[in-house]
């Protein structure tokens, strides 16, 4: 009789054991959880309502320092809300860093401005001003010429830094004519030739000699076959035969 009582008593433990770990743990496998939206909430508050959930939270960090972001604020969460996820799974919450990074400024001189904006949005550091400066080499064109802070000095990101750069002024190269000969010449007629290869005559002076034919042109400045700008003057000299 007793053995009978015994082996009922173990037959209602083992139904019980089955019924409340066993088959539980069964079940759970079949579960899932729905990841709540903790994102721009505290950590206290958001690690709240995972808990409430089933979940578990942990805090991380992002890999970049953010301006302007609380750092007590959750930015993103991992996995994302709406997840569905068994429950007691850990969310990871990301927070922005808590002290600003520190930055060597590296030495910009003639490298692309472009560049120097690269580097500096990289490392959280404020483009405030760029300013040109005319360059006459091609060369410096677009190229950093100074900055406002001095290489190697150590800056937080958040913080500004100008930069002058380079601009090529276009240098107009203007073709230069050789002045017409017009020597021997008749004072109208040299006139003539000098408006039609691209100057102008200018003052006329006048001087006596009884050898040479009176009226014509014995002296011009420039002098015949100089290279001179169109619409440069060209100053003549006429013989006359009268003091």
């Amino acid at each position: 009789m007793k053995k009978v009582l015994v082996g009922s008593v173990l037959v209602v433990l083992a139904f019980i054991v089955m019924d409340r770990f066993v088959m539980t743990s069964y079940t759970r496998q079949g579960q899932s959880v729905k990841v709540p939206d903790v994102e721009k909430m505290k950590y206290d508050d958001a690690l709240g309502v995972l808990r409430d959930a089933g979940l578990a939270g942990k805090k991380s960090y992002n890999v970049r320092y953010l301006r302007d972001v609380d750092s007590n604020t959750v930015i993103v969460q991992r996995p994302s809300p709406g997840s569905e996820v068994k429950p007691g799974r850990t969310v990871y919450l990301v927070f922005n860093k808590r002290e600003k990074p520190s930055f060597s400024i590296p030495d910009f001189y003639g490298r692309p401005v472009e560049e120097a904006r690269q580097v500096l949005d990289r490392f959280g550091i404020v483009l405030d001003k760029v300013q040109t400066q005319s360059v006459y080499d091609p060369a410096d064109d677009g190229k950093v010429l100074s900055q406002s802070i001095a290489p190697n000095t150590i800056v937080f990101s958040g913080s500004s830094l100008s930069l002058i750069v380079g601009k090529a002024e276009v240098i107009e190269t203007v073709r230069k004519l050789p002045v017409p000969d017009v020597l021997g010449m008749s004072l109208k007629q040299a006139r003539e030739i000098i408006v039609e290869n691209g100057f102008n005559t200018g003052n006329v002076s006048y001087e006596y000699s009884s050898l040479l034919v009176p009226y014509t042109v014995i002296n011009q400045k420039p002098a015949v076959n100089a290279f001179a700008e169109p619409g440069n003057v060209v100053d003549l000299t006429v013989v006359v035969d009268e003091e």
